[in-house]
C-alpha cells in the first residue's frame, strides 16, 4: 500500500502530464488555424480563377 501512495504522490508532483496536455492543446490550435487559413486561401483562389476564366470567355 505504501508503494501505491508513493507512486500516486510522484504522479501528482510530476509535471509530465500537464506539459503533454499543454503541447497537445497548442498543436490542436495550430492545426485549426492552418486549416482555416488553407480554406480561406483556397476559396479566394477559386474566386480569382473563376473571374479570370469568365473574363477570358
Amino acid at each position: 500500500m505504501k508503494s501505491l501512495a508513493t507512486k500516486l504522490r510522484r504522479f501528482l508532483v510530476s509535471e509530465d502530464g500537464p506539459t503533454a496536455v499543454e503541447y497537445a492543446v497548442m498543436l490542436s490550435l495550430i492545426i485549426v488555424v492552418c486549416l482555416a487559413a488553407v480554406t480561406t486561401i483556397g476559396s479566394n483562389a477559386s474566386s480569382v480563377f473563376s473571374k479570370v476564366a469568365n473574363s477570358i470567355k
